[in-house]
């Protein structure tokens, strides 16, 4: 068991204990792989927190997202900057219909690139992101890409709906690339 000292560093936030995962980097990649939206935390240029949702795509172990030109996404996050990245990942099924089952979460840390509008074609990236974007928004719209760096943190990723209950079983620190 060892535990994480250097928080600037990309990695698990300081005093987080790093034990033997019970999720695989694969897993979590195949979750980032399924699920669509995510919430960015990140800080504008004149020091004030902020998060936005987005709807993004996986595009060779990247995130891109596409957002309007005078969206706060587009005009606060500077590129190459860091942010913070919240997936939700529905759990429960039919049950969660008659039962209040919070979804499960993986977070991370990942350097934010900022493509100008019309300097990606979003075809050119995936088809699936092209999809979400209606024809005439789509040389008009500011592209993100999401580099994942350092650790995953999940709650409740490849555990049962019962171990979600119990925090020492639900929390996994997972590299990011294996």
């Amino acid at each position: 068991m060892a535990i994480a000292t250097h928080p600037q560093k990309p990695g698990p936030p300081a005093a987080v204990e790093i034990t033997t995962p019970r999720v695989t980097t694969e897993q979590v990649w195949k979750q980032l792989d399924t699920a669509s939206f995510a919430v960015i935390s990140y800080v504008t240029p004149v020091g004030e927190a902020r998060s936005s949702g987005v709807v993004y795509k996986t595009v060779a172990r990247q995130l891109y997202t596409a957002v309007a030109p005078d969206s706060w996404k587009a005009r606060h996050i500077a590129s190459g900057k860091r942010v913070s990245v919240t997936v939700p990942v529905r759990r429960g099924g039919v049950l969660a219909l008659v039962l209040p089952i919070p979804p499960a979460t993986i977070t991370f840390q990942a350097k934010a690139i900022v493509h100008a509008a019309g300097s990606v074609k979003v075809g050119s990236l995936s088809k699936e992101l092209e999809s979400l974007l209606p024809v005439e928004r789509r040389d008009a719209a500011v592209i993100i890409e999401l580099v994942p760096e350092g650790h995953f943190l999940t709650y409740g990723v490849g555990v049962s709906l019962m171990d979600m209950r119990k925090p020492e079983l639900a929390r996994a620190v997972v590299p990011v690339s294996s």
